[in-house]
């Protein structure tokens, strides 16, 4: 190693000099054993074999970190692909990125993907990690590169196109060149070669046992559906056996928390094929818990001080160019509809009706700030790969709120907003947040995508993430920047609640616009007598009701709290001969505003507990003839407990109590059996 300092680098926090060419392989030689897989050179990846230049600052990226993961990731999708080659070697070779939690590559030319494939691929996958192929990076110009990848299409493709509209795609063009990764076996001879920027993991074994392959689905090349068809491969790789055993547990309770599987057996919802995808239904006990969260929802929007209006669903194309949608929001929206002439579209978002019921009469300031709610349903046209279930949908009900306000108003009008959105959030059982803070991307071109002057967009993100970092400290909240990801109107805040599992969904937005009033010629009467713009804040707190009942019956497995549930009670006699005096305590029950039903049915004893346990049902009373002539009942929780001789008064008082507090938590539907 050479004596010349070249390079000053920072390792745990200790500045250190170099000879010239040193790797980092050689730089981090004593830290391998603790798990450095890469580098980080002047804040970017690099493979540990490069040469570090002069005077950059590096930092060492261990196997278990985030950028550690993506980069084992990324190298895991390298040994499938080899794989694959191994089993169909004219295989056209796609795309294969890391995502989250994983990885995936694409293949045109192979086989429909099979159990038994993905077997076999994954045995292969294993032999090369036993193998330690090395990763080796090399630079080559395009020509050399088209030469090499003759005969693969879509390589070619990204070499001339750069790699233009393929998600994920990995070529790296540099002053008139492209970057390689062969996996080199310890004799020296190259296994397989892909186009890729990098970086990797120093060998194959360091993937180790941390590694499986989870599904295959068809895709198209670049996402155009006019494209070819492709096989997709997904897998997942951790940097320990324990790490993926850990995520396989946490995606099999996901799966049992499936809202899809559970708005079936629960009998919620539907996705009727006759509808076209995105477009559910809601069944009775899915319409009780619908109307429960409207009601609670609307009535908690009049006590905070706004104001419900009502919208229609379609309107006058026009409407959406004032609005300033057309066209930077076209392609989220369905193509029009012709009426002699006249375009008229669904509409995708309720703002644009709310600036006309603004605009129907002179507004004072002493009205401000004017706060207008509805649940409006929109409609967006959502491309049918992204649909998942209630959580992605073409026809949503947003619980829509836009508040009008002197720009004066506008910093408490936010924090108004974001406190309400968090009460409500956890009035339904999510306390677990953080915010994040979506801004103007202020790179170059990017800024075309919003509107708006520079003075404009510095006021409104000022506003956003002062409040924001308010808020934060007084909940003891995280705040996390979002560059690039503010609406084309303005700057928002986005409520990130984490569900029982730990999953993050992003919930409310409470977004900052200076456009759509100065566009509608939105004025109020300021105290002075002028005519002056209001500044306009649009809140979501939900984002969609259907999202969010997706989101509640997997956050509570679809044991809804008590308050929520759409059947709160039922009621078991264990024969016929007490039918009427479970109809009697039913009778009580709903005296009291409660959702009860009575199973008289020809089920056995044991089958109608089954019955109620599989309903998820928060109270089942049971009672026979010691209970009869105690004017008791059995009280039967979802868990599986039970109180037996429990005064009838008693019983209702305790659920009625569970209820109407609007407890979250299972363990306060317990009751004492004292």
């Amino acid at each position: 190693m050479s004596s010349q300092p070249t390079s000053r680098i920072t390792v745990d926090g200790v500045e250190r000099r170099i000879g010239a060419g040193t790797t980092g392989t050689e730089l981090f030689e004593s830290s391998l054993k603790d798990g450095v897989v890469a580098m980080r050179v002047n804040g970017e990846p690099w493979d540990l074999e490069r040469p570090i230049p002069e005077g950059a600052v590096v930092e060492p990226i261990t196997l278990d970190s985030e950028d550690g993961l993506a980069i084992l990731r990324h190298s895991a999708t390298h040994v499938m692909a080899q794989a694959v080659q191994e089993i169909f070697p004219e295989v056209d070779l796609g795309i294969g990125p890391f995502i989250t939690d994983g990885f995936y590559y694409d293949f045109g030319g192979i086989d429909a993907v099979t159990p038994e494939l993905m077997r076999e691929i994954e045995k292969r996958m294993k032999r090369i990690v036993k193998e330690g192929q090395a990763f080796r990076r090399r630079e080559i110009s395009e020509a050399e590169g088209a030469a090499e990848l003759a005969d693969q299409p879509y390589k070619l493709e990204l070499i001339t196109t750069k790699g233009a509209g393929a998600e994920g795609a990995s070529v790296e063009v540099g002053a008139g060149g492209l970057t390689m990764y062969d996996n080199v076996r310890r004799d020296g001879t190259v296994a397989w070669t892909d186009l890729c920027r990098g970086p990797h993991l120093p060998s194959t074994r360091h993937i180790g046992q941390g590694f499986a392959l989870t599904k295959s689905s068809s895709a198209y090349w670049k996402g155009d559906q006019s494209g070819d068809s492709l096989q997709r491969i997904y897998g997942t790789a951790w940097a320990s056996k324990d790490d993926l055993k850990a995520y396989q547990a946490r995606m099999a309770e996901a799966a049992r928390r499936d809202h899809r599987r559970l708005g079936a057996e629960l009998d919620l919802f539907s996705f009727p094929e006759e509808l076209g995808a995105g477009l559910p239904v809601f069944h009775p006990k899915g319409g009780v818990l619908k109307r429960v969260m409207e009601d609670y929802v609307r009535a908690a929007h009049i006590e905070s001080g706004f104001q419900y209006v009502g919208t229609p669903h379609i309107s006058k194309e026009e409407l959406f160019h004032i609005s300033g949608h057309l066209p930077y929001y076209a392609d989220g929206m369905f193509p029009p509809m012709d009426d002699e002439g006249q375009a008229y579209y669904l509409k995708a978002m309720n703002c644009p009706m709310h600036n006309l019921i603004f605009s129907s009469r002179g507004r004072s300031y002493r009205e401000l700030p004017l706060r207008f709610f509805e649940f409006g349903t929109v409609y967006r046209n959502e491309k049918s790969g992204v649909l998942q279930g209630l959580t992605r949908v073409r026809s949503i009900t947003q619980d829509d709120s836009h508040s009008y306000c002197m720009p004066e108003q506008a910093p408490d009008e936010v924090r108004h907003l974001l406190r309400f959105v968090l009460t409500l959030l956890a009035d339904f059982g999510m306390d677990d947040f953080y915010l994040e803070v979506s801004t103007r991307d202020e790179e170059g071109a990017k800024r075309e995508k919003f509107i708006g002057s520079d003075q404009q967009w510095a006021e409104a993100t000022a506003i956003l993430e002062r409040i924001a970092a308010e808020c934060a400290a007084e909940n003891g909240l995280t705040v996390v920047p979002d560059p690039g990801g503010a609406a084309f109107y303005g700057p928002k805040i986005s409520v990130q609640a984490k569900d029982a599992i730990g999953r993050t969904w992003q919930m409310s937005t409470i977004q900052y616009d200076f456009n759509q009033p100065h566009r509608f010629g939105l004025e109020y009467t300021a105290p002075d007598g002028s005519h002056r713009e209001p500044v306009m804040i649009h809140s979501a707190k939900f984002g969609a009701l259907e999202r969010f009942i997706g989101v509640l019956t997997e956050h509570y497995a679809g044991a809804f709290p008590a308050w929520l549930a759409p059947e709160q009670v039922r009621l078991i006699p264990v024969a016929q001969a007490f039918d009427d005096y479970v109809d009697g305590i039913a009778a009580r029950l709903r005296a009291q505003g409660v959702r009860v039903e009575v199973d008289h049915s020809d089920d056995r004893f044991g089958k109608k507990i089954r019955n109620a346990a599989k309903d998820k049902i928060p109270f089942t009373l049971i009672a026979g003839g010691q209970d009869a002539e105690a004017g008791a009942v059995s009280f039967r929780l979802r868990g599986g407990e039970q109180v037996n001789g429990v005064p009838v008064d008693r019983a209702i008082a305790h659920i009625t109590t569970v209820i109407s507090e609007r407890i979250n938590d299972p363990e306060g539907e317990r009751l004492s059996r004292d």
